[in-house]
């Protein structure tokens, strides 16, 4: 009996699919075993913890890999073992000896909530092995490539996943802390240094994560790929670590009693960024690609965020704002013989994308819900096609508008590279010092917004409209208002997106981009300011860097997604009122101790915990 082809693989496929809910399943059995044995047994933090770091260590130590893979070796130092040279590691298996080091340290060190910090290491080391073990399986041709081959045996990867299982264990061992509050009522001369330290590491690492796996000349690595995955994992869990210590939670309260000073800081160190080891081409058009959608996110914040109309067309109006601008660039292709500053055109296409908000927002006078969706996505579609077809003859169709000049002042173009004080800085430069100021503009309007009459009311409309318009809230008036100020925020934005690109395309602005956009404001976080940034960087970094995973890529950056939505959907920087919407309710959390930082205030009074 012969067996089609097409039959056999999806054969496989299913087996495969079986295998995995099987692990899974066996997994999540033994994980409830386990945790329900050690429930009442807190004396095994200690013994579980020095056997995981040690565990840890082993396996840093020992090979991962019985032979080289394609594209060379992976891990580097793959043959090290016995150890031969134990300080030799380096790479993801740095990252494991570092873990298990402080695994072992952390059992002898007093501090608060320990047990958090000990599943932020075993969450780390779980998710750097499995993800390198996985990978050296799939990309060697089979479980031999990670256990033994030809008489050469490498379990570095199978201890490491035992070692992470029972750090994960420790942290199991009796009732989980609550997390600290410190008393963040400090003097400005602890706030501020401490501040300007925590700026300056958030830029540090932002410049390694962006340049991981790449080379000093900014070309891509073999390997290039699992390089910033396993750095995203050991920074993950340091910050989770940081954050069930509580010193995420109390530094975020001085950063907002320190407002001026903590955006100050925050603008220096965003501009800074070209003066890091990302300071390449590349990732200088990669920064201004993620600030034009990040600008763009915020706005859109405010229609989705806010006052919670669903927006399916959000791109278009950044198209719009993008066509205006080219026509008044005179580029080759533009309709009007015009040329205005750019400053003046980038009001002009704000504008006009403000408008077709207003025209957009129209409907929601009569529909809401499901079928202001549909409406405002037959907008989109709407404008794409009349793009496609230069209705008005202000497209250029098929041809888009090429060769949109650079922006200049003074002399110097954006485009250009530049030279400050004897160091080259990359070309587009000017361009991303361009987009920083942008979105602090957009961040300054959308924090006004929220917190003003009209952002309250928003919130009451998202909430519900029927009791909103039973207090007195013009509801209509109210929701064209958003899709108005979001539309200009988007239009001011597509200019930008214009001359930098230096061609109009309407393939630039298809349904796909507004499903990105709505992902970036939920990924972050509904209403919350950093967090359309941190999701309009995600969403475009993370493609960028999983492209050495070739046709696993989209699949990767999917299950990330998946994964982010399972266990953050309130958003990876939740807004106050996003966060208490989805607390647990009917959870009442022991009191919180203080640590640490005395309280500068006269009189010496202790901060109100919770």
């Amino acid at each position: 009996m012969n067996i089609p082809p097409g039959w056999a693989w999806l054969g496989q496929a299913l087996l495969i699919i079986a295998g995995i809910i099987l692990v899974i399943w066996l997994c999540r059995l033994g994980e409830r075993r386990g945790t329900a044995y050690l429930a009442d047994r807190p004396a095994y933090l200690r013994p579980l913890a020095l056997l995981g770091g040690v565990l840890a260590l082993l396996s840093a130590l020992l090979p991962w890999v019985t032979f080289e893979l394609n594209d060379g070796v992976y891990p580097e130092l793959s043959t090290l073992q016995f150890f031969d040279e134990p300080w030799g590691v380096t790479g993801f298996r740095g990252f494991i000896l570092l873990l298990g080091l402080a695994s072992i340290v952390l059992a002898f060190v007093p501090i608060p909530a320990k047990r958090r910090v000990y599943r932020a290491i075993g969450l780390a080391l779980f998710g750097i092995t499995l993800f390198n073990t996985g990978f050296i399986i799939y990309y060697g041709g089979g479980i031999g490539a990670a256990t033994a081959a030809d008489g050469v045996v490498a379990f570095g990867g199978l201890v490491g996943l035992v070692a992470a299982a029972v750090v994960w264990f420790a942290h199991r061992s009796g009732p989980l802390e609550q997390v600290p509050l410190w008393n963040s009522k400090v003097s400005r001369a602890v706030a501020y240094p401490v501040l300007l330290l925590a700026f300056i590491a958030l830029l540090l690492v932002v410049a390694m994560l962006l340049r991981a796996g790449t080379t000093a000349d900014g070309d891509s690595r073999a390997y290039a790929g699992p390089i910033f995955l396993s750095l995203l994992f050991f920074i993950s869990g340091v910050i989770l670590a940081l954050n069930g210590l509580g010193f995420t939670k109390w530094l975020t309260d001085v950063s907002d009693k320190h407002r001026l000073w903590s955006v100050v800081v925050l603008l220096g160190c965003s501009i800074a960024l070209p003066f890091t080891e990302a300071g390449t081409d590349y990732w200088m058009t990669i920064a201004v690609n993620i600030g034009v959608y990040a600008a763009t996110a915020i706005g859109l914040n405010i229609v989705v965020g806010l006052a919670g109309l669903l927006d399916l067309g959000y791109i278009a109006f950044l198209g719009i704002g993008a066509y205006v601008a080219a026509n008044f660039s005179e580029a080759s292709a533009a309709a009007f013989g015009i040329k205005l500053p750019f400053l003046a055109a980038a009001i002009v296409a704000a504008v006009v994308a403000g408008v077709f908000g207003a025209i957009v927002g129209s409907p929601t006078l009569r529909v809401r819900g499901d079928y202001l969706a549909i409406v405002t996505l037959a907008f989109g579609e709407i404008f794409r096609k009349a793009a496609q077809n230069d209705i008005g003859g202000l497209t250029g169709g098929a041809n888009a508008i090429p060769d949109i000049p650079p922006i200049s002042a003074f002399g110097q173009s954006f485009s250009a590279p530049l030279e400050i004080g004897g160091v080259k800085l990359p070309s587009g430069v000017l361009y991303y010092i361009l987009v920083v100021v942008l979105v602090a503009v957009v961040m300054l309007v959308f924090a006004n917004l929220k917190d003003s009459r009209i952002g309250r009311a928003w919130i009451a409309i998202r909430e519900d409209e029927d009791a909103a318009r039973a207090m007195g809230i013009k509801t209509g008036q109210a929701k064209i208002l958003a899709f108005l100020i979001g539309a200009t925020l988007a239009g001011l934005a597509g200019a930008v997106f214009a001359h930098k690109t230096s061609t109009v395309a309407y393939d630039s602005f298809q349904f796909i981009e507004s499903v990105t956009l709505l992902a970036a404001v939920i990924l972050g976080g509904m209403a919350s300011i950093p967090g359309a940034v941190l999701g309009s960087a995600l969403l475009i970094v993370l493609p960028e860097k999983l492209r050495d995973f070739q046709d696993l890529r989209l699949f990767l950056f999917g299950l990330a997604l998946v994964l982010i939505m399972r266990f953050r959907p309130q958003g990876l920087i939740p807004d106050r009122h996003r966060r208490a919407e989805l607390a647990d309710e009917g959870v009442v959390e022991a009191p919180s101790q203080e640590h640490n930082v005395a309280d500068s205030t006269p009189g010496g009074g202790a901060a109100v915990t919770r």
